[in-house]
């Protein structure tokens, strides 16, 4: 009994002592350390824990006054070359054995992932135990309800030992299904498949009800999945944003056919006895063969009886799946168990497939267990997919092996604090995670120059369809293109997924080249920190230069119609002030003609009036 009340003890201290030391650090808290930050937290920039001694990829903080910067391999990412062609390289001759090479580093650097619990059927619940019930109490304290728990700190029993990223994965063990649509001939067929696919990446639940670790910024994972057709589908995603976080992600199978991108931000909300985690955003999957654009968004975890009740969580909210291409729309209503409902309300969804505002098929079951679809003008109904048959038939992944792995991957950043939660010793992983969290914040406080995602650039002006929210974040070696005949082999290489011709690359087309050109002169896509602040600075005084040019003509105009606003106003006094010696005349054709000029003078000044002061805005 001793022996537990110290170990709560303990954890108590951690956390009291890790949130006074998120008061002295957050901005906006009174901190002293919020005076010299430059920039949000959104900028932070990598630096320290320990330098690697493999030549893994390294950030550093690149200070003012600095003359020299710490570059590893890594970093030279954003840099290489898509296409890795047997002809390409200088001074080496065509090698027919590449492909093999290829196949060999892939064996070599990638290892099985052998967790293969993917939870069961039914509700997701857990039985707090006693010494944890007062670790929520104490958690509860920091909050109230309609509060974002981002900033909150958690204690680690409530943890999934993995991150978030890896997490995000978990969409693609069926990826074989998205290559079984685009084989598909029949656009509402080819649609039908792809509903079958995104409801497929659903079912894997932690053990126990547990939340995965919140990504640091810059974080990174990787893994594949190996098709039976001698081809990989490959994932990977970075934390391209802290406050607010922001995750972004990239699948892609040329040779089947996809390819998938996507950013979500995540945010959760607390509600007195329930809190809820919201996912914003969208994944767009590419069919290349068939030039179709597939826009997904996700469902929300809701999570209740945290104070009263059993803890249990479940997925609410509705989905959309929209095909602008086609016209074909689905909508998914993820159901929530009400108060006094029966096992079967649980993990239950209703969905419909429509084409403009005419129904075609009705969806319904459990995205756990069987989901039914039924033709609205046959009645015809089918499974469209059963859960435990589609475990049978999960593609295995492989993850990068840990000595392989560069600093801030996600596997290797969590190390100590993942070996600690599945040990069981709580107050080990606290203080692991804390190091973590507080490295990351000192690295923003230092922060002086604009941090820069290693694989993801963002598009400002995204067009995502009505109702849907994008976040716009691009992978930086996007490849849409399909495949074509000359192609060998797509791997993946740093994070640069590259891919193996038989001769010389193709000739960019002037639309790529376009392209590339813009990608390299963005702000937001420079991967050489020293010249970004220089073009930065000249473009901000160009701009800055243009705008005082046009403020200045602005005035001048303004000025000029001042005054003849002035000398109309001085007109029209003259004309009053004669007005009782003109009583009881008849005025003049010409008189007449002059006021009404004056008339419409003055409205044409104030229309012009008008129309620069709009211009200013």
């Amino acid at each position: 009994m001793k022996d537990k009340e110290r170990r709560r003890s303990s954890i108590f201290s951690l956390l009291r002592k890790k949130k006074l030391t998120r008061q002295y650090s957050e901005p906006g808290n009174g901190s002293i350390f919020a005076l010299n930050r430059k920039y949000s937290v959104d900028s932070a920039i990598l630096s320290d824990f320990t330098k690697t001694e493999d030549g893994g990829y390294k950030m550093c903080l690149h200070q003012a006054d600095a003359r020299e910067v710490f570059v590893s391999n890594g970093e030279l990412a954003g840099a290489a070359s898509d296409t890795d062609s047997e002809g390409s390289r200088v001074g080496m001759p065509n090698r027919p054995d590449r492909k093999q090479e290829i196949l060999a580093h892939i064996e070599a650097n990638y290892v099985a992932d052998t967790n293969f619990d993917i939870g069961v059927a039914g509700e997701l619940v857990e039985e707090v135990a006693e010494e944890n019930k007062s670790l929520l109490w104490f958690l509860l304290k920091q909050v109230r309800p309609g509060m974002d728990l981002s900033k909150v700190v958690l204690p680690t029993f409530i943890l999934e030992p993995r991150s978030f990223l890896d997490k995000l994965s978990d969409n693609y063990y069926h990826a074989d299904i998205l290559a079984q649509a685009q084989q598909v001939v029949d656009p509402y067929q080819r649609f039908v498949a792809v509903v079958r696919w995104y409801l497929s990446g659903l079912y894997r639940k932690p053990k126990g009800l547990k939340k995965p670790y919140n990504p640091v910024l810059g974080e990174t994972f990787r893994c594949c999945w190996r098709h039976s057709q001698d081809s990989y589908t490959y994932y990977v995603a970075e934390q391209v944003s802290h406050h607010p976080p922001v995750s972004a992600f990239y699948v892609t199978n040329r040779k089947e056919g996809f390819v998938i991108e996507g950013s979500l931000l995540a945010r959760s909300k607390f509600y007195g006895n329930s809190t809820s985690a919201i996912l914003e955003g969208c994944a767009r999957i590419h069919l290349l063969n068939w030039g179709e654009t597939y826009v997904t968004t996700a469902p929300y975890a809701h999570c209740k009886g945290i104070v009263i009740g059993t803890l249990s969580m479940e997925l609410g909210g509705k989905v959309h799946v929209m095909c602008p291409e086609t016209g074909y729309q689905a909508d998914v209503e993820f159901k929530l168990r009400s108060f006094l409902g029966g096992a079967d309300q649980t993990n239950s969804i209703q969905g419909r497939i429509k084409r403009g505002k005419e129904t075609i098929a009705i969806l319904e079951g459990y995205w756990d267990g069987k989901i039914d679809i039924k033709d609205k003008k046959t009645g015809e109904e089918s499974n469209l997919f059963d859960v435990s048959l589609l475990k049978e038939q999960r593609l295995p992944r492989y993850l990068m092996s840990m000595e392989k792995q560069q600093e801030f991957e996600s596997a290797k950043l969590w190390i100590k604090v993942s070996e600690a939660i599945q040990n069981e010793d709580q107050i080990a992983a606290t203080e692991q995670k804390t190091i973590i969290e507080e490295a990351q914040r000192g690295r923003a406080r230092n922060l002086v120059t604009p941090w820069v995602p290693r694989l993801f650039h963002r598009n400002l002006h995204p067009t995502p369809p009505d109702g849907v929210i994008d976040q716009g974040w691009v992978y930086n070696h996007l490849n849409t293109t399909p495949w074509q005949a000359d192609e060998l082999i797509e791997y993946e290489e740093d994070f640069v997924i590259k891919t193996l011709r038989e001769g010389p690359p193709p000739v960019k087309t002037s639309v790529e080249l376009r392209r590339d050109l813009a990608r390299r002169m963005s702000d937001t896509d420079s991967h050489d920190e020293l010249t970004r602040p220089k073009s930065s600075a000249r473009t901000l005084k160009q701009s800055l230069f243009a705008i005082d040019t046009a403020l200045r003509e602005q005035t001048l105009a303004i000025e000029r119609l001042s005054k003849s606003v002035e000398i109309i106003s001085e007109a029209q006094r003259q004309a009053a002030s004669m007005r009782p010696l003109n009583v009881g005349r008849v005025p003049t054709s010409s008189h007449s003609w002059d006021l009404f000029g004056g008339f419409v003078l003055a409205m044409v000044l104030q229309a012009l009036l008008n129309w620069v002061f709009y211009q200013k805005d």
